[in-house]
């Protein structure tokens, strides 16, 4: 792997634990807008960012207070997400992928270990991925493509 990669895959997980842990309070939780996720359009155009996204995400959720399990099905969630992003038809659908798939997964694991109604976590976290992802990725992505920082 080119030294510009993991130098790019390194610095989004080092800015994708930064954003989360200072933007603590609204990052976890039920109700969470994760700033962080911001990132999570980067895959769209930078594929090796996958690689940056679960690591940070990896690190950042040992801070959360969720435990093991958030470490675990919140860092697969956004591995999942994040793989399925960088293969979006169109950027307007790079958002969908971590709005969908964290919704469900991180819907999920808040009702099984906080004891959270099923729908309400999901809703809660969907939208809050809504905010993060299509309110600050999409301008974010659309800014990189303006100005071909993509490869």
């Amino acid at each position: 792997m080119k030294t510009n990669k993991l130098v790019r895959i390194a610095a989004i997980a080092a800015i994708y634990i930064v954003l989360t842990i200072v933007f603590a309070p609204i990052s976890y939780g039920p109700v969470q807008i994760r700033v962080s996720e911001v990132l999570t359009v980067l895959p769209f155009l930078f594929p090796e960012s996958t690689l940056g996204l679960f690591l940070g995400c990896l690190i950042a959720n040992f801070y959360g207070g969720y435990g093991i399990m958030d470490v675990i099905f919140g860092s697969l969630a956004t591995l999942l997400a994040a793989l399925l992003t960088s293969r979006a038809p169109k950027w307007l659908l790079a958002p969908l992928p971590p709005v969908v798939v964290n919704a469900v997964v991180i819907g999920l694991m808040l009702h099984f270990v906080v004891g959270l109604p099923m729908g309400a976590a999901m809703l809660w976290v969907g939208l809050g991925q809504l905010a993060a992802c299509y309110g600050l990725g999409l301008p974010l992505l659309y800014f990189l493509k303006r100005y071909n920082w993509s490869e």
